[in-house]
């Protein structure tokens, strides 16, 4: 059994100060297994943003995973975010913006980043994930233990959810979900979108999952409140519970509860013999 905490969105600059100094509490009074943050700790990349930022992430307990968001680039500085994107961002939180991971002793999870600090469209705000970056992050969570909860995150969601209030639009998104899920990712979990959802990836057995957070600013989309997710996890089950922002604190809300993959990953992609068993092939019906 093992429980973590998603937070995302926190934009300081523009955060919710009492759902903010709420979170920190819980997260402190629960005791997670990781706290994950996946992106835009920002509003504008400012450096007193990143101060804010980085002073809330250090007080919250460990182990802590941070990946980058589009909001986490130098705004306003043209040259930073064309040479140098990342680097107020791994200098103000001391977490690396690419090929970054955590092992906890039922988890790993592993970082890739869809953000840029400029791309070749107008809306840089949107999502693009390398292929490389992906392929070494697949390898990576595809060498654990069968048992081992296999978690990749990143900002922009890979799959757009239906009816979400603004999309990722991840350049090669599709292809990069479809190779994590035959190579035994459990679980996608990101961003951006400001809402929360949890849905099966239609690819490979649909035990790979698309895990939305929604957010703890002012920037709420849908009046949707502030809010975060708490992921918890056995053998067969993993249960995903939005902890929403009432007013005066945080109650739980929307759950779902996702059946867990047993070891399905593809032999293309398989662990080398030399660090893990044979596969076991996945029995259970397709998830509803």
């Amino acid at each position: 059994m093992g429980v973590m905490l998603q937070f995302s969105d926190i934009h300081f600059g523009c955060e919710h100060k009492a759902a903010v100094d709420e979170a920190m509490a819980y997260a402190h009074a629960y005791g997670a297994d990781l706290n994950l943050i996946t992106g835009d700790i920002t509003q504008s990349g400012l450096k007193h943003e990143f101060e804010a930022a980085a002073e809330w992430i250090k007080a919250l307990p460990d182990p802590v995973f941070v990946t980058v968001g589009n909001h986490d680039v130098p705004y306003w500085d043209v040259l930073a975010r064309l040479f140098w994107p990342w680097r107020a961002f791994e200098s103000a939180t001391g977490h690396p913006a690419h090929d970054h991971e955590l092992k906890g002793a039922d988890f790993m999870v592993r970082g890739v980043t869809t953000a840029r600090g400029w791309q070749a469209r107008l809306n840089w705000s949107k999502g693009v994930i390398d292929l490389d970056q992906t392929a070494r992050a697949a390898q990576a969570l595809r060498q654990t233990p069968p048992d081992t909860l296999r978690i990749l995150a990143c900002h922009h969601p890979l799959v757009e959810m239906i009816d979400a209030p603004m999309t990722g639009e991840v350049k090669r998104g599709d292809r990069a979900a479809r190779i994590f899920g035959e190579a035994g990712v459990d679980l996608i979990m990101t961003g951006h979108v400001h809402v929360p959802f949890a849905l099966p990836i239609d690819m490979s057995e649909r035990r790979c999952y698309a895990i939305g957070c929604g957010t703890l600013s002012m920037r709420e989309r849908d009046n949707y409140p502030p809010s975060f997710n708490r992921i918890e996890w056995d053998a067969t089950n993993i249960t995903v519970t939005v902890v929403k922002w009432d007013g005066l604190g945080f109650v739980d809300g929307e759950s779902w509860t996702l059946k867990r993959r047993q070891d399905t990953r593809h032999s293309e992609t398989a662990p080398d013999p030399a660090h893990a068993g044979p596969l076991e092939h996945d029995t259970l019906p397709d998830a509803p």
